[in-house]
C-alpha cells in the first residue's frame, strides 16, 4: 500500500466532514462530535499498532480503516437526526455502501479494498462473525479496540458537561433515570458484554460501556485504558444503588488482572496498577 494514500484519505475525510457543516448549532455539534471521534480513533489505532509492533503496511491500512470506519454516521445524522442504529439505519453498513459507490478506494489493491470495506461494515457488530479471514480478524480487532477507547473518552466528557453543551445525539435519546437494570448488572457480574438492546436508560448505557473491557483484544489497548483512567472516570458517574458497586468491582478486578499480566510481559518497563476508588 502506498503511504501517500493515508494522507489522501485523511484530506478526503476532512473535506467530506466539511460538506456536512451547518449553521444550525445543534446539527453542527453532532457532526463535530463524529469528526473529532474519527481522528481520535485514528490516533488510538496507531498507538495500538505500534504497541503491538505491527509492520508499517498493516499500520497504514489500519489507519485508513480508522479514518473511514464511521463514514456512515454523517449521512445517518443528516437523514435521521440520530446516532441510534436501531431506529434509523445501520451506520456501518451505510458506510460500506458509501465506500463501494464512490471512487475513493480505487487506487488500492482489490484485496485491500475488500478488507477496508468489510472492516467498516463489521466494526460495530456485537460479535465478530466466524467466517472472517485471519487478516480481516486482525483489523477488526484493532478498529473495535480503537473505537471503544475513544467512545469511553466521548462519554466521560459528555457526562461531565452541562446539558446545554452536550451533542444531543450522543446519548441516543435514552432517559436519564436514576436506576440501573438488574439484567445489565447481571451481565457485568458474569463478565459478559452487554447488548445495546438490553439498555433502558443512561445508567445502563454507562454499564454497557464498562462491559466492553471484556471485549478488548490487545495488551496495548488495556494499557491505554488504564493510562487514561477511563474505567474509574466512567464508574464515578454511576449512582450508588444496589448491585452497582459489586458490578464495577468485578470490572475493575478484570482490568487489573489484565494489566498485571501485561506487566509480566513488559518487565523492562515501570508498570503500576491504579488504586481502586
Amino acid at each position: 500500500m502506498n503511504k501517500g494514500y493515508v494522507s489522501e484519505i485523511r484530506a478526503w475525510f476532512s473535506g467530506y466532514c466539511r460538506s456536512y457543516y451547518s449553521s444550525d448549532q445543534e446539527f453542527q455539534k453532532n457532526i463535530a462530535l463524529k469528526e473529532k471521534h474519527t481522528f481520535q480513533v485514528y490516533n488510538n489505532t496507531l498507538d495500538i499498532c505500534r504497541g503491538e509492533n505491527l509492520d508499517e503496511k498493516r499500520l497504514q491500512l489500519a489507519g485508513v480503516i480508522a479514518l473511514l470506519h464511521d463514514i456512515g454516521r454523517f449521512e445517518q445524522y443528516r437523514q435521521h437526526k440520530t446516532f441510534r442504529d436501531s431506529i434509523s439505519v445501520d451506520h456501518a453498513k451505510l458506510g460500506a455502501k458509501i465506500l463501494e459507490e464512490c471512487e475513493l478506494l480505487a487506487p488500492f489493491h482489490p484485496d485491500e479494498r475488500s478488507l477496508i470495506v468489510h472492516a467498516v461494515e463489521l466494526h460495530n457488530v456485537f460479535s465478530i462473525p466466524a467466517k472472517v479471514t485471519e487478516e480481516e480478524l486482525l483489523f477488526l480487532k484493532i478498529i473495535r479496540d480503537a473505537d471503544k477507547l475513544d467512545i469511553w473518552r466521548v462519554f466521560i466528557e459528555y457526562f461531565s458537561q452541562p446539558e446545554e453543551m452536550r451533542a444531543s445525539a450522543a446519548g441516543l435519546g435514552l432517559p436519564d433515570s436514576p436506576d440501573c437494570s438488574p439484567e445489565i448488572l447481571a451481565h457485568l457480574g458474569l463478565m459478559d458484554t452487554v447488548p445495546l438492546s438490553s439498555v433502558k436508560n443512561l445508567n445502563d448505557f454507562k454499564l454497557m460501556q464498562l462491559s466492553w473491557v471484556y471485549d478488548l483484544n490487545f495488551e496495548a489497548s488495556f494499557r491505554l485504558l488504564i493510562e487514561r483512567d477511563y474505567i474509574y472516570s466512567l464508574a464515578s458517574t454511576l449512582p450508588e444503588v444496589e448491585g452497582v458497586a459489586e458490578a464495577v468491582q468485578i470490572v475493575r478486578n478484570f482490568v487489573d488482572r489484565k494489566l498485571l499480566r501485561s506487566c509480566g510481559s513488559y518487565m523492562a518497563r515501570e508498570c503500576t496498577v491504579p488504586p481502586g476508588r
